[in-house]
């Protein structure tokens, strides 16, 4: 389908991207990667007055350290991201669940920011971002505000961001000495998940110490698995799979030809024992 009319603009700088936001209100949309929006505006399922292109903003690509911190411009590509020894090295899981995203053709032209503004629970960053206790920064007129990413996904393809708003980073704590793995299932390769499971767990004498689980696609937003991490804190082998069958638990999956609630919260449980094991060494 053809996209409707729209104005385009090509800001130079962050600056100067928030000024043309502030301008448009809430008649703009940013354009990253473009993964996410151009399909939108073919189907005709946005309508906005003005596009707002970031692509070549500079400053917000890239991997750098602060302290603990791992902070990575919301421009960088989901390619950058996996290939990027500072994410490799200190946050694993992004990495390798980023490897799973879409094709390789996807991969060299989404963004980590572009992916995680769209807050589409199917997609698979947004419980990646929770499962990591990631904080995101947005730039706006009045400034740079931080927003932790338990607090930035709102509804279905809703997030935190104010139309007058940029994601310019995301500050993911470093998880050095953390097991990770990222598990989901999908009907087709290079499919939406129909559910998945993004796991981080932390050892200590054989059993575990501390868990954390983000959800893909069991909800209007990424979820953790409260109930589940809970469940897991001194866990060996044997009490994961108790554990995992809490995983579904304060979840509301949707109903979609592709799967019940009930298969759903089935595949949660399922994929979470699978994950855990893995990140834990335990498999």
């Amino acid at each position: 389908m053809i996209p409707p009319a729209f104005e385009y603009a090509r800001p130079a700088s962050v600056d100067e991207a928030v000024r043309t936001l502030a301008d448009a209100g809430e008649e703009a949309k940013v354009l990253a990667g473009g993964q996410s929006l151009l399909p939108l505006l073919r189907l005709r399922l946005a309508f906005p007055e003005l596009v707002v292109d970031v692509g070549r903003i500079p400053e917000l690509r890239g991997v750098r350290e602060d302290g603990g911190t791992l902070v990575i411009g919301a421009m960088t590509t989901h390619h950058d991201v996996i290939a990027d020894p500072l994410v490799r090295r200190h946050a694993g899981l992004l990495a390798a669940a980023t490897a799973t995203v879409a094709d390789p053709a996807v991969r060299h032209r989404g963004t980590l920011g572009g992916s995680l503004a769209h807050a589409d629970p199917a997609g698979d960053l947004p419980a990646v971002a929770l499962a990591l206790d990631a904080e995101l920064v947005a730039a706006g007129p009045d400034g740079r505000r931080t927003i932790p990413a338990r607090e930035f996904f709102v509804d279905y393809l809703q997030s935190a961001l104010r139309p007058d708003e940029l994601l310019v980073e995301v500050r993911i704590p470093k998880t050095d000495g953390w097991g990770f793995h990222y598990e989901k299932f999908s009907r087709v390769a290079q499919d939406w998940a129909m559910v998945g499971v993004a796991a981080l767990v932390r050892r200590d004498d054989g059993h575990i110490a501390e868990a954390r689980i983000g959800l893909t696609n069991m909800g209007s937003t990424p979820l953790r698995a409260s109930a589940a991490e809970e469940a897991l804190a001194g866990a060996d082998a044997d009490g994961v799979a108790r554990a995992a069958r809490s995983a579904a638990e304060g979840t509301r999956p949707s109903a979609d030809p592709s799967a019940s609630p009930e298969y759903r919260a089935h595949l949660a449980r399922v994929l979470t024992r699978r994950a855990v094991l893995a990140a834990a060494g335990m498999g």
